[in-house]
C-alpha cells in the first residue's frame, strides 16, 4: 500500500534531520531506518565507530541518507563533543530520539555494585538529559521539532530482576513529561515510548530459559515477542505530523503485557 494525500504528507520527513543514539541495532536501528524511509537525513549515533559505520552503510544500501557520528553517552565531555558534531554537519536538527541505553546488573538492587549503577544512571538517564538540554534550546530556536525518549515497561512496574534499569525507565518518562511541559510553548514536542519484550540482542537471555520465555508469553495477550520495526513504527507515529498534538506521553507497545492480571 503506498500512503496518498494528506495521510502521507502526515509521515512525510523529507527535509527534517533527526538524531538517533543507540542506532546500530535493534530498535534504535529500526528507527533509523523507519525514519529515513520517510524521507529524514538520520545521524547514526553509537559508542563504536564501526558500528556506527557499518549501520550507515546498510542504511545507504536501502537509499537513506545516514551520517555516523559517535558518542559515549557516559562521558559528558564526549555528549559536548557529539553536538559540536552535529551542529557542524547539520546546523540544526528537527528529531531527537534518545534510544542508547544498557540493561546493567541483574539481580537484587542492593547486590549491585556502585560503579554499575553510576554506569546505567549515567547513560540511560543523564545521557539523554544532556542531549536533551543541549539539543532542544536549539531546536527551539529554529522553530520547533520533536523529541523521543525510549523507555520500557521496566520502569512501569516492578521487577526483581533489572531493578536499576527500571529506576532509569522510570525516570526517563517523567523527563518526557518535565519536558513536553517546558517546551511546548516553543512548539517542541516530547514524547517516550516504552517497548516490552521485543525480538533483540536484549531479548536472547530470557528466549535462552525455556520455562521462563514461555510464562512471559503466557502474560502477554498478543502471545508473541514484539518486532524492531513494530516499534518504529510507532516511533515514526510520534516523531511526524501524525503525531503533531501528543506531547507528554508514554505510548506503550508491549503486546498488552502491562494491562493482563497475571492469569
Amino acid at each position: 500500500m503506498i500512503l496518498k494525500g494528506e495521510t502521507a504528507r502526515l509521515f512525510d520527513l523529507t527535509g527534517r534531520v533527526a538524531v538517533v543514539t543507540g542506532a546500530t541495532r535493534g530498535i534504535g536501528y529500526a528507527i533509523a531506518q523507519s525514519l529515513g524511509e520517510a524521507g529524514a537525513r538520520i545521524i547514526v549515533s553509537s559508542e563504536n565507530e564501526i558500528d556506527c559505520n557499518n549501520a550507515c552503510e546498510q542504511l545507504a544500501d536501502l537509499g537513506i541518507d545516514a551520517v555516523p557520528l559517535v558518542c559515549n553517552l557516559a562521558e559528558e565531555e564526549a555528549i559536548d563533543h557529539f553536538v559540536v558534531g552535529v551542529v557542524h554537519k547539520f546546523s540544526v536538527i528537527d528529531i531527537l530520539v534518545c534510544n542508547g541505553g544498557i540493561e546493567g546488573p541483574v539481580g537484587p538492587m542492593e547486590l549491585a555494585p556502585e560503579t554499575e549503577i553510576d554506569r546505567v544512571f549515567a547513560i540511560n538517564l543523564r545521557g539523554a538529559l544532556r542531549l536533551t538540554s543541549r539539543f532542544i534550546p536549539r531546536m527551539a530556536d529554529a522553530g520547533g521539532g520533536s523529541v523521543l525518549l525510549i523507555g520500557s515497561i521496566a520502569g512501569l512496574r516492578g521487577n526483581k530482576a533489572i531493578g536499576i534499569y527500571g529506576l532509569t525507565k522510570a525516570a526517563i518518562a517523567q523527563l518526557a513529561r518535565n519536558l513536553a511541559v517546558q517546551w511546548g510553548p516553543r512548539d517542541i514536542r516530547v514524547n517516550c515510548l516504552s517497548p516490552g519484550l521485543i525480538d533483540t540482542d536484549f531479548a536472547k537471555a530470557i528466549q535462552a530459559h525455556e520455562t521462563a520465555f514461555a510464562r512471559r508469553m503466557s502474560l502477554t495477550p498478543l502471545r508473541r515477542m514484539g518486532a524492531p520495526q513494530e516499534v518504529a513504527a510507532a516511533a515514526l507515529f510520534l516523531c511526524s505530523a501524525a503525531g503533531a498534538f501528543i506531547t507528554g506521553h508514554n505510548l506503550v507497545v508491549d503486546g498488552g503485557t502491562v494491562i493482563t492480571d497475571g492469569n
